[in-house]
């Protein structure tokens, strides 16, 4: 594909996807994201940022996107990156019947996974987390978000965060880091006792270097309120986001408490209290909906459409991991979306893209096209609306990371890009 270009000229897109207005954080409610466009345009890329919305003429590289979509680089906001090894027992047990909180309670779950990356060497473990965000690039993913929390240890957990440090160096991908140091509750403690030793981690946890947000799995098998409070005064105190898996198996009513806490978002939200919606729907902390857990798992579906109605921060993630939802494709998470929610194309690019880059603190740089921002762009095959429609099917014909061309289809669409010789 030659050297990575200074300048790139995308010319004849059929449809361009753009905020209602530049420099927005989010999109709430149908009012913001139906009022994106997606007109005609070109596009002008310099030195690994949109320069503008017009061609370039002498560009180093000009990319042909005559009848294709032109879109933000997806953002995914949720994944367990990097973990070890696959639990397709669990899913057969599933489909037979079996509840997830009693395959948990029997060892499986989060524990098979604590066990499968103890077994495994940090090379075998990278090797597994690079080839699927090769997949996730691959399906227009540009930007992702590992966790820990299948460590169930101080010092599995510690590793496992340093491997999503390493990971970051060997992925063409912007990657972030979460400590998801309450997960599950590791043999030998309760709740609590858990939790003084993550207290007791912090300090090597900020000396990574790399961690920007503390999570913790508020549920029945898990952790209660009073962990959530003291894991949100844990990221405050050490300036970090709060990230909240919250309301998936069993309603907890973690809503509220996540709030008082300044959660930046509230992920799952199957089993949400109605009472709930309005409050979360009204402050500056994002819903994250899984619509893959849900649908893999069977589970009760998130009040998608009403969260959105009510002028919610909604966002779109795979939950990309080995036991609830091995699927790490955004496009595939758009069609599930659409239909189990009931939303429009529009609505869900915004949460996959703009709406995702601001949980991750990265809405100034990427998320939408517009001038200044890191050109994190897809070159679709079609129009936006066969994202949903044509379900399964991979719309993503290339890739650019930073203005870069890092993932191209197949031959037809390398015939799309054209170099120039520039002395």
């Amino acid at each position: 594909m030659g050297s990575e270009p200074r300048s790139v000229s995308i010319e004849g897109a059929a449809q361009v996807l753009r905020p209602p207005r530049d420099r927005m954080q989010h999109l709430r409610g149908p009012s913001e994201l139906n009022a994106q466009t997606v007109a005609p345009r070109d596009l002008a890329v310099r030195d690994g940022a949109i320069a503008g919305l017009h061609p370039d003429g002498r560009a180093e590289l000009r990319i042909d996107a005559s009848g294709c979509a032109v879109i933000p680089g997806f953002v995914d906001c949720h994944t367990h990156l990097p973990f070890a090894g696959w639990r397709a027992g669990e899913y057969e047990q599933k489909l037979t019947g079996v509840p997830y909180e009693e395959i948990s309670r029997s060892g499986g779950g989060i524990k098979s996974s604590a066990r499968a990356l103890a077994s495994m060497t940090d090379e075998q473990v990278l090797a597994q987390a690079t080839a699927l965000a090769s997949e996730m690039l691959a399906t227009g993913t540009t930007t992702f978000e590992c966790k820990s929390g299948y460590g169930l240890s101080r010092e599995a957990e510690l590793r496992a965060l340093a491997l999503a440090r390493e990971l970051a160096g060997l992925v063409p991908q912007t990657t972030l880091s979460t400590a998801l140091l309450a997960h599950s509750i590791p043999d030998g403690y309760d709740a609590g006792s858990w939790m003084v030793v993550v207290e007791e981690m912090m300090p090597s946890v900020l000396a990574l270097g790399t961690v920007s947000a503390l999570d913790i799995f508020v549920e029945s098998i898990a952790f209660g309120l009073q962990e959530l409070e003291r894991m949100g005064a844990l990221a405050a105190a050490a300036g970090l986001m709060l990230r909240v898996h919250g309301e998936q198996l069993s309603c907890m009513r973690s809503v509220p408490v996540a709030l008082r806490a300044g959660a930046r978002s509230i992920d799952h939200l199957s089993q949400v209290h109605v009472d709930d919606i309005g409050p979360l729907a009204n402050a500056t902390c994002a819903a994250v909906l899984l619509p893959a857990a849900e649908f893999l798992g069977n589970e009760q579906r998130a009040p998608g459409r009403a969260l959105v109605d009510a002028g919610a921060i909604v966002v779109l993630a795979t939950d990309a991991n080995p036991g609830t939802a091995p699927v790490f494709s955004i496009p595939i998470v758009i069609g599930l979306a659409a239909r189990l929610y009931g939303f429009g194309v529009l609505e869900t690019l915004g949460m996959a893209t703009l709406n995702a880059a601001w949980v991750l603190d990265l809405a100034h740089d990427r998320g939408s096209i517009e001038a200044g921002k890191r050109a994190d762009l897809l070159v679709l095959d079609g129009p936006v609306d066969s994202i949903a429609y044509r379900f399964g099917h991979n719309p993503v014909q290339i890739a650019l990371i930073g203005g870069v061309p890092v993932y191209v289809r197949d031959e037809a669409a390398a015939a799309r890009l054209s170099y120039t010789e520039v002395a």
